[in-house]
């Protein structure tokens, strides 16, 4: 078989270093933006991305010959240094070291969809460690406390 085809769909989650609230509502549709186009840039078409004060989730297609934390590395980078490019308000920005990626079948894209969209409405009633703590239980996914928040 001479091509190689793929169709890996990944739920990507990360949050602010220390969960500081430093994106504020008016950034993020520009952040957004500039997240999906590096993501395009390197092969990995985003198919929504949303965030709130404190983190981000991001639904998009891995590409085939990009290992995952290669791509995670390339877009909190450059996303990075665009919003310490934004000001003094900015200058001081980081993400969290760790990231949490967690794989979509074909059949659960519109749930996940919904899911990210609605972060607002969801964050009224949870912090992102509950939700967080929450997406890991509910796909069996073991983690230890003192190294998750990171």
């Amino acid at each position: 078989m001479p091509q190689s085809l793929s169709n890996i769909l990944i739920h990507l989650v990360f949050s602010t270093k220390e969960r500081h609230a430093w994106l504020r509502e008016s950034i993020r549709p520009e952040l957004h933006a500039y997240m999906s186009r590096v993501l395009q840039n390197i092969n990995c078409p985003a198919l929504i991305i949303n965030s709130v004060e404190d983190h981000i989730h991001i639904l998009f297609a891995l590409s085939r010959v990009l290992a995952l934390a290669s791509a995670v590395r390339d877009l909190k980078r450059a996303s990075s240094l665009w919003l310490k490019g934004k000001g003094k308000s900015c200058e001081f920005f980081s993400w969290q070291a760790g990231y949490g990626a967690f794989s979509v079948s074909k059949s659960q894209v519109e749930l996940v969809k919904r899911y990210i969209a609605g972060q607002a409405e969801k964050h009224k009633k949870m912090s992102f460690q509950e939700e967080y703590r929450d997406i890991l239980r509910s796909l069996n996914i073991s983690f230890d406390e003192r190294y998750v928040w990171g």
